[in-house]
């Protein structure tokens, strides 16, 4: 079982090491080993809204101000109850459903309800 990191492209696991850097044979993709080492000691703090309440998957939470959806003329209007959020990595790191369509979310955009 290699303690190499999964590629944060593709997410495929057989990563390789080339020096200092780590590569992935199946998409070409090559980054730092010590970036790598840097996320995932990020992951492990919890993701908190605007007011550094920590939040869970399934909690409810309010939006905080306007925003505008890239690509679209959708604006969600603040103090938009959102229920059932999931958490996930990356910049974007709350998904949930509003009105029926799903949305990426910056939790520093929301309150927990």
């Amino acid at each position: 079982m290699s303690t190499l990191p999964a590629c944060p492209v593709c997410a495929q696991e057989n990563t390789y090491p080339d020096g200092d850097m780590l590569i992935c044979p199946d998409c070409g993709h090559e980054w730092s080993a010590s970036a790598a080492a840097e996320s995932t000691e990020d992951a492990d703090a919890p993701i908190c809204d605007a007011n550094g309440t920590p939040l869970a998957d399934g909690d409810a939470v309010i939006l905080i101000k306007d925003l505008k959806v890239k690509g679209s003329s959708i604006t969600l209007k603040k103090g938009t109850k959102v229920k059932s959020i999931r958490l996930v990595g990356g910049d974007h790191d709350i998904d949930c459903k509003i009105d029926g369509q799903s949305f990426s979310l910056k939790s520093e955009f929301l309150k927990k309800a």
